[in-house]
This record gives C-alpha cells, structure tokens and sequence, in this order.
C-alpha cells in the first residue's frame, strides 16, 4: 500500500515537468526573437533603396488613398498585369502591407520594423514545423531556428523591404503545411495498419486558402502544395503501402483512396488558380532584357552547363554565404525528406529551367529554400553527434556555436550595405568584375552629380563586357556634343536596338540635323514601344517644324502605348493647351491621378484655369500644391490672388516665396512693385523697387515698374526717366522694346508732348507691328492735329488687328462727321 504522501508526490511531478518543458519552450522562443532583433535591429536605420523605390516610392498603388480594384488589377510594380511592359509579378496581398504607410507615411523605420517582426515570426514558426513533423529531439529543432534566424544570405529579404514577399509567403508557406499536416507527435506518423487521413476536411481548406495566399504574396508560395503531397505520400502514406504491399491492386487502391482524392483534389485546385493567373497575365509571360539574365537567352544547348553553375552557386551561397551581392548575374529519413523538400521545391519558380526568371542570382528568393538547408545541417549534426564520443560531440557542438556567431556577424555587417543607395551601390569591393555593379553605382553617382567618379565606374564597367547601356549614360555626362555623340554611337554599335540610346541620339542631333533626329526616334519607339520620353521628344520634334498634326498623332500613339506615363499625359496638356483648352485640363488631371505628386501638371493646370477666368477651382489645386512650399508653386498662387484682387494675401503668399528665395529679382518685383502698388503701398513700393535696382543696376523691369508707379502719381517727368533709363539698357528682345516705346509714348502724351508721342509710338510698331492700341494712339494724335487722312489710315490698320474694338469704330465714325 503506497503512503499517501509519496501518492500526491508523484501527482505532482507530470505537472512539474509539464510546467518545465513550457518554460523551456517559451525561453526557447524568446531567445529566437532576441537574436532576430539583435542580428537585424541596425537595419532599422536603412533608407528606401534599390528596387524598394520602385516598388513603394514609384508605386501608384502605394499610396493612402488607392484603390482595391487597382491593387488586385496591376502588377507588383504598380503596372497593369496586360500591359506588355509588366513583370506580370502579381502580389496584391504583399502590396496591402506595404499600405503600413497610413500608420507612418513613406518613413522607412515603419517598413523596416515590419519586416523584421515577419522574420521573428518566420523563425519561430520553423521551429515549431521542425518539432511537429522533422524531429524527435526538439534540440535539433532549435539549432535550425538558430541557423535561420541569423544566416547572412536572409539580409537582402529582411533588410530589403521588397524583400518582404519573400518572408511573408515563407510564413504563409509554413502555415500551409502545419494545416495540412496533422497536429500530433512526428512518432505517431508511421502506422502500419493503416493508412492515415492527413487532415479533416476544414483543415485542408485551410491549407488550400493559405497556400492560395502565399502565391498571392509571391509566386514561390504555390510550391507549398507540391511540398505537401509528396510529404503526405512519402511519410505519412509510404510505410502502409509498403506493409500492404502483398495484397491485390484493388485493397491497394482502396487502402490509398484518401491520398488519391486528396492529390486529386489539390492538383486540380492548382490548375484552376493558375489559368486564373495566366489569365491575368493577359495570357503572355513577362519579358526581360538580355541584360537582366543573359545565359536565358543564349540560343545554344551547353546553356544548360550555365544553369547547373548557377544551382551549384545558389547552394554554396547558403554553405559559405562569404561574398554576398544585392545582383548576380539519399538517405531514408524523414529528416532528410523535409530538408530536401523545403530546400528544392521552393527554389525551382527561380531555377530559370522552366521558365525565364528577370536575374541571374538573387539572394532573397533564398529566403524559402534554407529552411531546408537548415533542417538538414541540425539534422547531420544531430547524427555526427549520435556516433561519435562524448569529446567530439562537444567539439561539434562548439563548432555550431562559433558558425552561428560568425554568421550572426556577418549578418550585422551586411545590413550596413542595405542602409542607402550609396552604401549598397558602392560595394564595389565585393565584386570588382561585375560589370552591372559598376553600372549601378554609376548611376547612382550620376544622379548625385558626381560626374567625374560616374565616368570612372562607367568605363570600368566596359572592360567587362561590352556595356551599351554603360555607353550610353557615359555620353549623357559628357560636356562635348562630338564625344556625346561617339558614346552613343558606340552604344548602337554593341546593340543597334538600344532604344535609350537611340532616344538620347536622336536628341542630341534634333537642332541641326531634324532628319536624322526624326528617323532615330522613330526607331527608338520602335524598338521600344513603351517609352514614353521617346514620343514626347518626337512629337516636340514635330511641333517646333509645325507638323502639328503629326505631332498630335505621335502624341496619341504615344498615350495608346503608354496610358500610364504622367510625364506623357502632361505634355501632350502643354501641346494642347493653346488649342483645346479643356482637352488639355483633362490630360493634366490625369498626369495628376497617376502620379499625385507630379507639381509640373498640377501647376499648368493652374495657369490654365486661371487664364479661362476659373480662379476657384485654380485656387483649389494652389492650395493643394501649398503645401510643398515650392517658390514655383507659390508665385502662381500670389499671381492668382493679385489678378482677382486679393492683395493681402497675394503680399502673403509673395513674402513667404521670397524667403524661399531671397535672391529672385522676379519673386521681390511681384511682391514689391505690383502687389504693394496695386494695394495703394505706392511709398513701400517704390522703396523696395530701388532697393532692387541698387542691387542690379540692369533691371529693365524694376525701370517699367517705377514709371508705372511715378505715373499713377501724376509724377510722369519721373516716370518718363525711368522709362529713359530702361530704354538705356537696352534690352536684346524686341517684344519688350517695343513695349518700353509705348510706353513712353504714353507718358509724353499725358504730358501733351504729341509730336515726341508720335514717335515713339512709331518705334514701338517697328518693332512689333501688331501692336493695334498703338497705331489707334498715332492715329488719336493725327486726328487731334487735324491731319485726318493719316489718322483713318493709322485707326484702319489698328482696326485690322482688332476687329471687335468699339473705340475704333467710334473714331471712325466721328472722322466721318468731320470730313462730311
């Protein structure tokens, strides 16, 4: 009889151990978690770069106010799936957590906090997958975790924020196969008897919804039903089969119905949801440059060496990930099994052996695939240490030790090159031979300004391979038309279908040479068809030649091509801005929903609402615009608010520019002259006018301003002087000559000086003979002086020029009288 005591004694003891092994588990997990946080936290500090500007800064689709209906219609890019030029990578549900920009605006700590929480998550979900259905030792699990969460070849996934859809659909991926695999012990998957059922049916339409979103996030996650069928088939269904091996065919496939309507099941499920992608794709594959995977376009059949060098270098990327780069162009164990399940199938969308991928190596689509590589160096380990001595195994367990401290290192150091555009381009170091890492840091300089050391990395870059490209963008810096020319010449020479180069050609020679200018950019659209700069500098081309027509038309072809170029919409506005007015506004507004930061369209759909007297809805897009504090977004404004006579605030508005830009004679004479004239601060006015003019002794227009405020105090010898002394400038356009006469004109016969009046009306038609206010005054003053032959002749050519003029007709009318 046992002694109550030493009853509840052993009572207590399950609950200790449960209690023990849940305080293991839960310290297990937050070591994960702080060693993510540790190994990523100074990627916190990277900006947005490589092709997270295009994916989130460019991306019209990443902004608070788009729409569901154009998330779930275009690529990941921001681009129509059919549009020829997408990458037709469709990951909508990847884009929706881009839109943490709603919490955070574009910061890029709130996009990098993301992605590092998704890794923790990652990690701790593999660990959990390796306890369920890899391992019997759940030390073994921890070691993977341990390995994933700090191998260096994560760094362009996590520290990357594109590479968000490589993390998210591995964390969908996970959670797929935990739904299909049944929840117990990985000892109770090997029965004899029978053959298991996998899942319950709410379990494997949870499967089926999780692996659809992984696809959903990217293109990779759909792998995860290949992963569980031949998991479900080669552990859960292989030892049945095998023990049941000697009955007839029909207990066979009575015994394997369930897997079979399963695999039935989710093959056909596959199929439908891929001719729903391809049917999204507008039924085309993507199209890709030579440039970005060269060995896919080789035409011979020992490409296939390339492709087995690439396999081979992806593996040893994850063995010795030493040289890392943002661009590159057996047994029966169940262990083993996953390991190579997870390390295989999520790589092959990226193997370039069924399809043409856009990159040679890329790291992150690695993500997914180490997890395998993990699972299999735990379990190797796990083994190493069953069957050696005491000593060794502690050797090994050191050795494991000091890899994932050096790989903890290595990661720290690689975030560094993800935290700008310049630190991740200029890392020339790691790869000194690779042409596009050369053209790339290039570009980044060119866009700096820094010119020379651009030169330096552009021709570096043609010592490689031929690089037109490179070519190209050297002419682009060059201060020598001549030299221009023989860049982007050469670049023609290694590839004649270079439509940029074409473009920047064509140019180039377009004052001078029109001819050879029109055919180069009829060829650069038409090795090209999708770039929008080339339509605009043709149709340009035509219009200074007067070909309107055919400039209207290369506008329209440019826009059926190019629907979403704002640059494209707001130019053909500017075309037509002249002519059709309200076809103008439309394509501002539009230029306007396609990139709503694009000021240019937004301003010249001011001005050309304000000159069609709709001041309102003019003010509505200044105000919209106000809040950039832009000077050539405010002078507008200011101009609006003076033209319907709100001076103060146009004073406002004028001040606040001109602190922007306290050296602009233009922004201090609106605000000055004009405004504080026109507001009857004629004292401050003329001031500040002279201040202007003791600073810029040649200011023809501070001249013109003065007068105008001399003359509206009856001061008109003043501002006959001022007018003197703008005409002594003497200014080279003939427009404002002409003006400055007329002017003068005005003052002398205010001051009742007709004949000196005469004659500067006079010079004023010479020098702008559609000037019809002064060849009425001539006329006026012929008719005073009582010569009214010549007055009908000076009022009949002022009449020609302005056929509406009530005044004239009248003037006429009244030399009629007199000469009846």
């Amino acid at each position: 009889m046992t002694a109550p005591g030493r009853e509840i004694k052993a009572r207590q003891q399950p609950r200790v151990t449960v209690r023990l092994e849940a305080v293991w588990a839960a310290g297990r997990y937050a070591v994960l978690v702080a060693l993510c946080v540790l190994c990523y936290s100074n990627s916190l500090r990277g900006e947005l770069v490589h092709d997270d500007v295009w994916a989130i800064i460019n991306n019209p689709d990443v902004r608070p106010g788009s729409s569901l209906g154009n998330i779930f219609s275009n690529d990941f890019w921001g681009k129509r799936m059919a549009d020829n030029t997408s990458h037709k990578s469709y990951r909508p549900l990847c884009i929706l957590t881009f839109l943490n920009i709603l919490l955070g605006g574009m910061t890029p700590l709130y996009f990098h906090i993301v992605n590092v929480c998704l890794h923790c998550a990652v990690t701790c979900l593999l660990m959990q997958t390796c306890e369920r259905c890899v391992f019997e030792d759940s030390r073994l699990a921890f070691i993977t975790a341990l390995l994933f969460a700090v191998h260096p070849v994560h760094t362009e996934a996590v520290s990357g924020i594109v590479g968000r859809a490589d993390v998210l659909a591995c964390l969908l991926f996970l959670l797929t196969f935990l739904s299909y695999v049944p929840v117990r012990s990985v000892g109770e998957c090997d029965s004899e008897d029978s053959l298991p059922s996998t899942v319950s049916t709410w379990s494997l339409l949870i499967s089926l919804l999780l692996g659809t979103c992984a696809m959903l996030v990217k293109e990779t996650g759909i792998t995860v039903f290949g992963v569980c069928l031949l998991y479900d088939a080669l552990v859960f269904c292989r030892k049945p089969i095998i023990h049941l091996s000697g009955s007839g065919l029909r207990d066979l496939l009575h015994i394997c119905s369930p897997f079979i309507k399963r695999a039935c099941l989710i093959s056909g499920y596959v199929v439908i949801i891929m001719s729903v992608r391809l049917w999204l794709m507008g039924g085309s594959m993507p199209l890709f440059s030579e440039q970005d995977n060269p060995a896919s376009f080789s035409p011979h059949l020992l490409t296939i060496l390339t492709y087995s060098y690439l396999l081979s270098f992806n593996a040893w990327l994850l063995l010795a990930p030493v040289v890392l780069c943002y661009d590159w162009q057996r047994q029966d164990s169940r262990e083993v099994l996953v390991g190579m399940l997870f390390l295989v199938f999520p790589f092959i969308p990226a193997s370039n052996l069924f399809f043409r991928v856009g990159f040679v190596v890329a790291e992150r689509v690695l993500y997914m695939p180490s997890m395998g590589y993990c699972i299999l160096v735990a379990h190797g380990l796990g083994r190493l240490c069953s069957v050696v001595g005491r000593f060794a195994a502690m050797v090994l367990s050191v050795s494991m030790l000091m890899l994932l401290l050096l790989f903890s290192w290595k990661t720290v150091q690689q975030n560094n090159v993800w935290l700008s555009r310049e630190a991740l381009f200029s890392g020339i170091q790691t790869l000194p031979h690779n042409a596009k890492v050369h053209y790339n840091y290039a570009n980044f300089l060119k866009d700096s300004s820094r010119h020379q050391e651009a030169i330096h990395h552009y021709n570096t870059a043609l010592l490689y391979p031929r690089h037109a490209s490179a070519m190209n963008n050297l002419g682009t810096l060059t201060h020598s038309p001549e030299e221009a020319e023989r860049y982007y010449r050469k670049a023609l020479d290694t590839n004649p279908q270079h439509n940029r180069a074409l473009f920047n050609l064509g140019n180039l020679l377009s004052q001078g040479k029109e001819k050879k200018a029109e055919a180069l950019l009829r060829d650069s659209i038409r090795f090209g068809p999708h770039f929008a700069d080339a339509y605009s500098s043709l149709a340009s081309l035509y219009a200074e030649q007067k070909r309107f027509a055919e400039a209207n038309e290369v506008y329209v072809k440019g826009i059926e091509h190019c629907p979403d170029s704002s640059d494209l919409h707001n130019n053909y506005g500017v075309f037509l801005v002249d002519t059709e007015g309200k076809l103008a506004a439309a394509h501002y507004q539009q230029a306007v929903r396609l990139k709503p930061a694009h000021y240019v369209a937004m301003v010249n759909l001011g001005r050309l609402l304000r000159s069609s007297n709709e001041n309102r809805e003019a003010e509505s897009w200044y105000k919209a615009l106000e809040v950039t504090r832009k000077v050539d977004i405010l002078t507008p404004l200011g101009a609006l608010y003076y033209n319907t006579g709100r001076y103060e605030e146009a004073l406002q508005v004028y001040r606040e520019a001109a602190a922007l830009q306290p050296d602009s004679t233009d922004i201090w004479l609106a605000l000055q002259a004009q405004v504080l004239a026109m507001a009857g601060r004629t004292k401050e006015a003329e001031k500040m006018t002279l201040d202007i003019i003791s600073r810029e002794g040649s200011c023809i227009e501070c001249y013109r301003l003065l007068s105008a405020i001399y003359s509206k105090h009856g001061n008109y010898t003043e501002a006959l002087e001022a007018l003197d002394r703008a005409l002594q400038q003497n200014p080279q356009d003939l427009t404002m000559r002409a003006e400055l006469y007329f002017s003068k004109g005005n003052q002398l016969r205010e001051m009742n000086q007709l004949d000196r009046a005469f004659e500067s009306y006079k010079l004023a038609v010479e020098l702008k003979p559609d000037q019809s206010q002064a060849w009425m005054n001539m006329g006026g003053i012929q008719h005073i002086k009582g010569d009214y032959a010549a007055a009908r002749m000076y009022y009949q050519r002022a009449l020609l020029l302005s056929p509406g003029s009530k005044l004239l007709k009248e003037n006429l009318a009244k030399l009629d009288r007199l000469e009846r």
